[in-house]
């Protein structure tokens, strides 16, 4: 996996981790067959919500705090453009 293909990647996760998600929790029962086999009896699917992690959004200000030097340099109109940007990523998350 390339370095930066693993760097989004868990980006990524630390946003998800940051802000909670929704999961499906999947739990099957089998039972035992007259044929020895195992056959699927119960399947229950509950949707959880994951709720935000404390550690992750620490995190993740943090990332963003050494960041900041970069837009300290920035015109008015290209710190629109990246906030833009940034709402337009966390829309996504959220989905």
């Amino acid at each position: 996996m390339k370095k930066k293909s693993l760097e989004k990647e868990i980006t990524n996760a630390l946003y998800k981790k940051a802000f909670g998600y929704d999961t499906n929790e999947v739990v099957e029962e089998f039972v035992l067959d007259e044929g020895g086999d195992y056959k699927l009896s119960k399947r229950k699917v509950t949707k959880k919500h994951i709720s935000p992690d404390l550690t992750a959004v620490k995190m993740l200000l943090e990332k963003i705090e050494s960041k900041t030097e970069v837009y300290s340099d920035m015109s008015d109109e290209e710190l629109m453009r990246e906030k833009l940007r940034l709402l337009e990523i966390l829309e996504k998350l959220k989905k």
